[in-house]
């Protein structure tokens, strides 16, 4: 497959104004888009798509030049309004559509935006389509003729129809009662779906993060910055924190201590959970997930396995081998068992299942878990430079692996952003993880 220009691993995204999220970039997007469906879904009369938001707003402006180009390729748009980025997936599939539509930069800031496409079993749409709207995209425009034009609608109750389908997810026979929780929505998407799914299932709530200015998305809260929820959780002497990003795909809790807990380790307490259940096969995560992870899951006589940074990997690692559970350490956990795509919402909700059945706090669950010190730096890299193939860096790292055997691991990737290497290393305490950074730091990286 040819490099593609403005598809990256999670849709379009970049700065608002900037070349690619501005409103004629994201007319012809809706139309290539919009021919592209209507020839891979004939004769199902005329097509529709859902197209949903995050808070930011620029949603606005790119939402109604998507709606103009898909009307002109002869699709049918439904609007869901600001409703999370998950919820899209859900309504495509629960309404057979042929796509969904997310306007969101996820945990960006407000000035940036991103369109992204899921395909109508509510999975990231497949490379190749995506390849092909793409190559649509600077065909000329064009106009099905009047009657054959696409209709526009609003879904009024999108928002409700999500929250049924996330409270679906939580055992019939458990509630949330006894349970005090600060639900932190960003100021973003989930700002009117959070807070009433958990206080629907009997908790006590208290919301923050859930005043959205179409400006202040990120800003301060969510799961970008958890101290605001550790604060809050503190302060209210709550027995929880949920915090999502500006999209809710991601999620990080806190506990009544105000401990803190990622990815790795919430993924866990649902793994363990699951395997009360019934057997659980295998766990995908990522080059960043802990080894601590990796392995307890050998420890437990499950399978892992590791995918490329992003959960669109994550997803195709865990489809490829028929597996449910999978996750990142940012927070972007997957059970396919319960949603087709990573859900904040729904795996807070596995969580407290999982603290539910067994009587057990968080820090219980994930008490027979050892999470391994990562230090983590990024260092410049000059334009030239084939960091794969320097002999002094492939010295270093062969080096400090001998010194750590199986007492912990190293992991050197490029920035896919910014001309810096990452350099990782992961070890059993805190001083040789160190140790073996600095022998990496050692390297001259400013020529081959």
């Amino acid at each position: 497959m040819t490099e593609r220009k403005y598809f990256g691993t999670d849709g379009v995204r970049g700065e608002v104004g900037g070349s690619t999220i501005n409103a004629e970039f994201a007319l012809r997007l809706g139309y290539a888009a919009g021919r592209v469906l209507a020839n891979k879904h004939p004769g199902r009369g005329r097509p529709a798509v859902v197209i949903g938001k995050d808070t930011r707003i620029s949603g606005y402006m790119l939402e109604s030049a998507l709606e103009a180009g898909l009307s002109a390729a002869g699709i049918d748009v439904l609007l869901a309004g600001p409703v999370p980025t998950p919820a899209v997936a859900y309504l495509t599939r629960a309404l057979r559509l042929v796509a969904g539509i997310v306007i969101s930069a996820s945990h960006n800031p407000y000035q940036d935006n991103g369109i992204k496409f899921f395909s109508a079993s509510g999975m990231k749409l497949p490379d190749e389509i995506e390849a092909e709207i793409e190559a649509a995209i600077h065909e000329p425009l064009g106009c099905v003729s009047s009657e054959n034009l696409g209709r526009a609608r609003r879904i009024n109750d999108s928002a409700g129809r999500y929250i049924e389908f996330c409270k679906s997810t939580f055992p019939n026979e458990l509630d949330l009662s006894g349970f005090s929780i600060v639900v932190d929505a960003a100021h973003g998407a989930a700002y009117q779906v959070a807070p009433h799914v958990f206080r629907e299932l009997g908790a006590e709530v208290f919301a923050i993060g859930c005043q959205p200015d179409g400006l202040n998305i990120n800003e301060g809260v969510g799961a970008m910055h958890p101290e605001r929820l550790i604060s809050e959780v503190q302060a209210r002497g709550a027995d929880l924190g949920i915090a999502l990003d500006g999209d809710a795909d991601r999620l990080q809790m806190v506990d009544g201590s105000g401990r803190l807990y990622n990815g790795d380790e919430l993924l866990y307490a649902i793994v363990r959970d699951r395997m009360t259940q019934g057997p659980v096969e295998g766990v995908v995560g990522t080059l960043m997930t802990n080894l601590g992870f990796e392995k307890q899951m050998e420890a437990l006589g499950i399978g892992f396995a590791r995918a490329k940074v992003g959960d669109r990997y994550v997803l195709e690692g865990m489809q490829s081998r028929g597996w449910l559970y999978g996750g990142e350490s940012s927070g972007h956990l997957l059970c396919l068992d319960c949603h087709t795509t990573g859900d904040g919402i729904i795996a807070a909700l596995q969580v407290l299942t999982a603290m539910s059945r067994s009587g057990s706090s968080l820090a219980e669950l994930v008490s027979s878990i050892t999470m391994y010190p990562q230090k983590m730096v990024n260092v410049p890299l000059a334009p030239g430079i084939q960091w794969q193939k320097h002999s002094g860096l492939q010295d270093a790292q062969k080096n400090v692996e001998q010194m750590l055997g199986d007492r912990g691991r190293v992991l050197i990737r490029a920035s896919g952003t910014e001309p810096k290497l990452r350099l990782m290393v992961e070890a059993e305490n805190a001083e040789l993880a160190e140790e073996g950074v600095q022998q990496l730091l050692a390297v001259d990286l400013t020529n081959a």
